[in-house]
């Protein structure tokens, strides 16, 4: 098949996926409302009308409390194994909820192999990591960040992992015993791991983003500059191409919701390494290849969503992209050049590299416009929502 009907196949695939998530708003047990999309329980989800109804858990239906109690336990530092560090210590609310960092640190100091992703919209995400196509649960990833030992990232383990509750069972600012008894509601002992777990989902379930100025352009609320408009000419058109991968409404191309009928799940090599001419890439970060072992699998990982991208550097799944023009310049090239050292090769002729990747003329006003597009993503609205803020910063010292 030539690279141009596969341009088309995918070009239509991804309008008819945004097609069937409008229609799909409302649907599945979801209602709209004036200000959302609310679940049976009642809780709504901030997002507006014409993006597609959230896909709840059907185990762990959000609500108002587990909303609550899962804001003070993503901040709480003494549900690490050493007290120093908590979920919102990798996922800063003014970075939409990435860290900054190369890649992420752990509570003993640890370094992560990977670059903290973005909590923005997980719940329409349908796989949670970079390259693990099993995760596709909050309740389920949780435990690698949780419970993980290599690396550590929070450090709890069956050693401490009774002390780490005790830490918290007895506290009074906040009063988790009072909390826990409301998020689960007719439960005996319901301060437990599988509870804590619960209701950091749901918190995390609540991290809408739809409110950017390209939402409010699109909605008639806001209009884009000149350079704005070309650059979302760009990069929805043939010429950039972006779309291929970037052109749902969550701006990735692995979304769930209700109403989906098929929900595709794939990951890409984008030539970011070529080892030696081999194709490898870097253990451990092998992408696809680290669960399947299939050599085309080498280098595969999932497309993250582009929302409030300017505010989330360093870029790739490693951090080594410092810059939003560092990344054009790596894709109008189609792939990376590493000339010298351990990691020499030329990405551009990885014999795995997905068949999307291909070299793009872009000018250098192409780029300024692409750029200036992508900063109109940022929702400066969830950057500084209370609702989503550190609940300790203004609450008695613990």
């Amino acid at each position: 098949m030539s690279r141009g009907s596969v341009k088309s196949r995918v070009r239509l695939a991804g309008l008819a996926l945004l097609g069937a998530a409008l229609a799909a708003c409302g649907g599945g047990g979801t209602q709209v409302t004036e200000t959302g999309l609310s679940n049976s329980e009642g809780w709504t989800f901030a997002v507006p009308a014409d993006f597609p109804a959230p896909r709840d858990s059907a185990d762990n239906p959000t609500t108002a409390a587990r909303v609550e109690l899962g804001r003070f336990l993503f901040y709480e530092r003494r549900l690490s194994g050493n007290g120093t560090q908590s979920c919102g210590s990798c996922h800063l609310q003014d970075k939409a909820f990435t860290d900054g960092l190369t890649t992420a640190v752990g509570s003993t100091g640890e370094s992560h192999p990977r670059n903290s992703q973005s909590l923005v919209n997980v719940i329409y995400n349908a796989t949670l990591t970079w390259a693990n196509p099993t995760l596709v649960t909050l309740e389920t990833q949780m435990l690698t960040p949780l419970f993980g030992t290599r690396p550590v990232e929070m450090g709890v383990n069956d050693a401490n992992k009774f002390e780490v509750l005790a830490r918290i069972s007895g506290s009074s600012a906040p009063d988790y015993g009072r909390l826990f008894a409301a998020a689960f509601p007719g439960q005996p002992g319901a301060l437990n791991w599988d509870n804590v777990i619960r209701a950091i989902a749901s918190f995390q379930r609540s991290m809408i983003s739809a409110d950017s100025r390209y939402d409010r352009a699109r909605q008639n609320r806001a209009t884009l500059s000149d350079a704005e408009q070309r650059g979302q000419t760009l990069f929805f058109g043939e010429q950039a191409e972006c779309f291929h991968c970037h052109g749902s409404f969550n701006f990735n191309e692995q979304v769930i919701y209700n109403g989906l009928r098929q929900v595709e799940t794939p990951f890409r090599n984008t030539g970011l390494y070529n080892i030696g001419g081999s194709g490898a890439f870097p253990f451990p970060n092998q992408g696809l290849f680290s669960f399947t072992e299939a050599a085309p699998d080498m280098g595969k990982f999932r497309a993250p969503s582009l929302r409030n991208i300017a505010v989330t550097a360093p870029y790739m799944h490693d951090g080594t992209m410092a810059t939003l023009e560092e990344v054009l310049d790596f894709y109008a090239a189609g792939g990376r050049v590493i000339a010298d050292g351990p990691l020499a090769g030329d990405g551009r002729a990885n014999p795995f590299k997905d068949g999307l990747i291909a070299r793009i003329n872009l000018s250098a006003q192409d780029k300024a416009d692409l750029i200036a597009f992508l900063r109109t993503l940022t929702d400066e609205r969830l950057l500084g929502d209370p609702a989503l803020s550190d609940p300790f910063v203004s609450t008695p010292a613990r």
